[in-house]
């Protein structure tokens, strides 16, 4: 099945409400105790929203090219979950292994952590935009 641009902004709106709702759960609430603890000197006093939105509307225009928007058309749920976790993985470990080379004192435990949550985090969010995606196709609302 070939999808539509309309189809294409219909996935990345699913993929935008996933995406905010878990990484929210995770920064505003599960992480911060960790993230405070260890890149606390590191860290602004609130978050600088601009950049906090270009990271969003990339990563995820890159896990819509790269594996929701495949996986829809003409894969399969499983596909959209591996492929999301090796994006998720590719993407935070380029972010997280560049930090450790270059910045002074950043700290190892971070770097795992980050890299297994972006796995995780690409990995919900591309299993259940495929899954809602293809479900609405089968439909014919895409």
């Amino acid at each position: 099945m070939t999808l539509s641009l309309l189809a294409h902004l219909k996935l990345y709106l699913i993929a935008l409400v996933v995406f905010f709702a878990v990484d929210l759960i995770w920064l505003g609430v599960v992480a911060k105790p960790f993230y405070d603890r260890h890149l606390g000197h590191l860290l602004r006093p609130s978050v600088y929203w601009p950049a906090a939105i270009a990271f969003y509307a990339f990563f995820l225009l890159g896990l819509l090219v790269f594996v929701i928007a495949p996986s829809v058309a003409g894969g399969s749920v499983l596909r959209g979950a591996l492929l999301g976790v090796f994006f998720g993985f590719i993407t935070y470990q380029t972010y997280e292994l560049t930090n450790w080379a270059l910045i002074k004192d950043w700290p190892a435990i971070v770097v795992w952590v980050d890299i297994a949550w972006g796995m995780a985090l690409s990995g919900i969010v591309a299993t259940a935009t495929t899954w809602i995606g293809r479900a609405i196709a089968a439909r014919g609302w895409l």
